[in-house]
């Protein structure tokens, strides 16, 4: 009876309180694994996603050291032309935008009085020239003397210098353009009187037309004549003209810190006018076939410049660069990259060294 009852107490207590010890090992036994799955998925969150950037391979060109300014066109060549003599204008032969060629007459004053005063001269000439012929004959006769032949003899040249003075003053009455070029001011009309050294016309030569740039003292070093330049001008989109550096002033304005360089520009065309406002550069060196980036690409701290390198593991390297020209948007490099490199153009600001990136854009180098 005894034994019966020891063996119910302990089927009562396995089937009792021995569920419940074996639930709460179960229980446990989940919860373990459940930290150990949520551990390491937060190991897994706690590395740092790839951070999402533009980039630029470097590339190889040619890269050109250019200086720019603007400037006023001005003519190189312009007369001002005068009347040599006094009296009325009979005609005007050329007008505002003609061309005309040196010594072509543009304008003719009247010749009336001139030409009677060429006529009498020349009389009294002739009549000298004969009275001297003759006694230059008796004077080798030694007919005559010395005295009387000398007197004779300064008459002559006398009267033939005022010959020579009246037929000047009568070509005076063609007023003769004194350069080739444009009239670009007519200031007389036929019947105006003009008295000596009125201006009468103005003529501009348009080719070559000059460039004056004043430029900072900070350039004199790089800056030489002969070097080549080109002009655009609004008034001719999309034209560029060629021309190169016919003069450099040797001394620097103290008020401004500028020297003056003037270059010639062609305008075999005849596109080009006197006061056209235009952009000019000034080529004054070139390295040929160097790495070039962005420069978007370029960080500036502390006057130092970095750019972040994208390796093969996709994660960015911070690299000190150093830079060259620069050109429509692109810099030379010098030293720090090498073609074939890509560099990070846009993000950067998100970046530290060794951070893990995802490329979303492989932008085209301007220019390329």
């Amino acid at each position: 009876m005894m034994n019966l009852r020891l063996k119910n107490f302990v089927y009562t207590s396995l089937t009792g309180g021995g569920l419940i010890l074996i639930m709460l090992v179960i229980l446990l036994l989940q919860g373990c694994m459940g930290q150990a799955v949520g551990g390491q998925q937060e190991k897994d969150a706690a590395v740092d996603p790839a951070i999402p950037v533009e980039a630029s391979e470097v590339t190889t060109s040619d890269m050109a050291a250019i200086y720019s300014g603007t400037a006023t066109l001005e003519a190189d060549q312009q007369a001002l032309v005068v009347s040599q003599t006094t009296g009325v204008v009979l005609e005007v032969l050329a007008e505002e935008g003609d061309f005309v060629e040196s010594g072509q007459i543009v304008a003719k004053v009247e010749t009336d009085r001139y030409r009677l005063a060429v006529e009498q001269a020349n009389a009294g000439l002739k009549r000298l020239e004969t009275d001297f012929n003759r006694k230059n004959e008796l004077f080798r006769k030694k007919l005559v003397s010395a005295e009387d032949f000398e007197r004779v003899s300064a008459d002559y040249q006398a009267q033939k210098a005022a010959w020579e003075m009246a037929a000047l003053e009568l070509e005076y009455t063609n007023i003769r353009a004194p350069i080739s070029g444009f009239v670009s001011e007519r200031q007389v009309r036929p019947g105006n009187l003009v008295k000596l050294h009125d201006p009468v016309v103005r003529v501009t030569s348009y080719d070559p037309l000059l460039a004056v740039l004043h430029v900072p003292e900070r350039e004199l070093r790089v800056l030489r004549k002969g070097l080549d330049v080109s002009v655009a001008l609004d008034a001719w989109p999309g034209e560029l003209f060629a021309g190169d550096i016919i003069r450099i002033s040797p001394v620097v304005d103290p008020a401004t810190g500028t020297f003056r360089v003037t270059a010639q520009i062609s305008d075999h065309d005849q596109m080009l006018k006197p006061g056209l406002f235009g952009r000019v550069e000034i080529l004054y060196d070139i390295h040929q076939d160097v790495p070039v980036i962005p420069r978007s690409a370029v960080i500036t701290e502390d006057q130092r410049s970095h750019v972040f390198v994208i390796n093969e593991t996709g994660s960015a390297t911070r690299r000190e660069v150093q830079l060259g020209y620069e050109r429509a948007g692109m810099i030379e490099v010098r030293d720090g990259v090498v073609s074939g490199e890509s560099v990070v153009t846009a993000g950067k600001g998100s970046l530290s060294d060794g951070s893990k990136v995802e490329v979303i854009d492989t932008g085209l180098n301007p220019g390329a």
